[in-house]
């Protein structure tokens, strides 16, 4: 059953799933499709090619899908993907693909974009992520699994965001940050791991210990290369995860400590 309020305007060729709660003065234009059981509270807009998933819920103000904010885009035929169980607080905007990479913007599952954050086109946002208030990806970013961007942070351009890693609030982002890796600063730098949350998703005090040991290792070393010739036969499933984020291309370089 479906619960839209009288006022919504909803597309003749949009498709709503089963169990979908449209808001007051909402506005769903024709190419988008919503699963079931969706919250979309009032003044929620949602347009282009806009596919979402399940039990999601859209806070007042959010515009999903509108045009990139991207001068070379000319009107190609991109989509914006988003998976299930994710909250858009009020004011989240989220910008499909462009031809300049794959043609999406694709959000995965159980995520949070509080108050006012903000996802540009072709962007990559994997699971369980928060962005906090203000929070904003610019275009090509790669966000991994568990990672949180604290309030009024901002990413460059392509960088790499890895898995469960943490950057401050206020924190300019230039570079790709490790996984597991604290990020801060204005042009921040890496000041750590994620002690915190690495013990919180049940690693033991030695597997956190030897990872730690090796990213000193490897940003103090001569050269990661280097360093990561001598890393590669480790049994650390931490390490291994590093090596693979190191060995993949990178145009931003690695966000590293400060010297």
């Amino acid at each position: 059953m479906k619960k839209i309020h009288n006022t919504a305007i909803i597309g003749k060729k949009a498709l709503i799933g089963n169990n979908v709660t449209i808001g007051p003065y909402c506005v769903i234009d024709d190419n988008v499709k919503i699963g079931n059981n969706n919250i979309i509270y009032t003044s929620t807009f949602i347009t282009g090619n806009t596919d979402i998933g399940d039990e999601n819920n859209f806070f007042p103000f959010c515009s999903i899908g509108s045009i990139p904010q991207d001068l070379k885009y000319e009107g190609e035929n991109s989509k914006l993907i988003i998976g299930d169980k994710n909250i858009f607080r009020e004011h989240s905007t989220v910008n499909p693909g462009t031809l300049g990479d794959n043609m999406e913007t694709i959000i995965g599952n159980s995520s949070l974009f509080m108050v006012g954050s903000h996802i540009a086109h072709d962007c990559i946002i994997g699971d369980q992520v928060i962005m906090a208030n203000q929070a904003t990806l610019g275009g090509h970013v790669h966000v991994d699994n568990n990672a949180v961007l604290g309030g009024l942070s901002a990413v460059h351009q392509f960088c790499k965001i890895g898995k469960m890693a943490m950057i401050g609030g206020l924190s300019a982002v230039e570079n790709d940050v490790i996984p597991y890796g604290l990020a801060l600063g204005n042009r921040a730098k890496l000041i750590g791991i994620n002690i915190v949350g690495l013990k919180r998703a049940n690693f033991d005090k030695i597997t956190i210990r030897e990872y730690a040991n090796t990213v000193d290792k490897i940003f103090n070393g001569k050269t990661i290369a280097s360093e990561i010739e001598n890393l590669d036969k480790t049994n650390n499933n931490l390490i291994r995860e590093l090596l693979v984020f190191l060995s993949k291309d990178s145009s931003r370089g690695l966000c590293k400590y400060e010297k």
